[in-house]
């Protein structure tokens, strides 16, 4: 197209999908298993008018998502989420 700029992005997407590459798309079961998760949380945060918790630019995120985690059983550890088994999960394993 004589005068039509292409973006990169664009020009991977196309090439992608020439070459027969998938792993970049979302097939349509993915995508209404999305929409059925979201959409019910979506209007409840919109009715609700829940505000997102603040937190500093460039951080990890809200110290309540650490927090959320370790009531689930994992921990921050060095870089990563680590899970710690329960003594009953242990004794279950047995």
């Amino acid at each position: 197209y004589e005068g039509v700029e292409i973006f990169d992005a664009y020009t991977r997407l196309i090439l992608e999908v020439i070459r027969g590459r998938q792993a970049t798309f979302v097939r349509d079961d993915e995508l209404q298993a999305s929409w059925a998760i979201f959409t019910p949380l979506l209007h409840q945060i919109e009715n609700e008018r829940i505000q997102p918790i603040p937190y500093e630019y460039g951080s990890r995120g809200p110290k309540e998502s650490d927090e959320l985690l370790k009531q689930v059983g994992y921990d921050y550890h060095g870089g990563k989420y680590e899970w710690r088994q329960s003594s009953s999960s242990n004794s279950s394993n047995s």
